[in-house]
């Protein structure tokens, strides 16, 4: 059982990838820091301060500009990629790994799902306009 987001940003994939992999980089989109810069065979920490919370990821693969793939939560493997267009890079994340017997299925997805919607629009906004959302939503 996977789950597919996707958001159409205006930059080259260079940019956006190096957002991801920079550790100066991330906290201005998604988590306030990360230990390094992400490789592939690397276990890397990412910290949100504002709740006190981290956890680590495994980097299984990196096709620079293309693809990142990494382990979290468990089971989890989630595939990041970025395919470019004229002017603009769709952004896709794909996490699998979830558990289609649990009877909170649904819930899960749709927590998910917000999740990475939530952090590709941070992700807009900071590559696109300069600003950062990130630590902003409720629940």
């Amino acid at each position: 059982m996977n789950n597919i987001t996707q958001m159409k940003i205006q930059k080259p994939a260079h940019d956006i990838f190096e957002a991801f992999v920079d550790p100066e980089m991330i906290g201005n989109f998604w988590f306030s820091s990360s230990s390094e810069r992400w490789k592939e065979g690397k276990t890397v920490t990412l910290r949100y301060e504002e709740y006190d919370a981290q956890g680590d990821i495994h980097i299984l693969e990196i096709q620079e500009e293309k693809k990142i793939v990494f382990e979290w939560a468990g089971n989890h493997k989630v595939t990041i990629s970025f395919t470019e267009e004229t002017g603009s890079t769709i952004v896709g994340v794909k996490e699998e790994g979830f558990d289609e017997e649990s009877e909170n299925i649904i819930n899960e997805l749709v927590d998910n799902k917000e999740g990475w919607v939530y952090m590709l629009t941070c992700l807009k906004g900071y590559m696109e306009y300069g600003v950062n959302l990130r630590a902003s939503l409720v629940k």
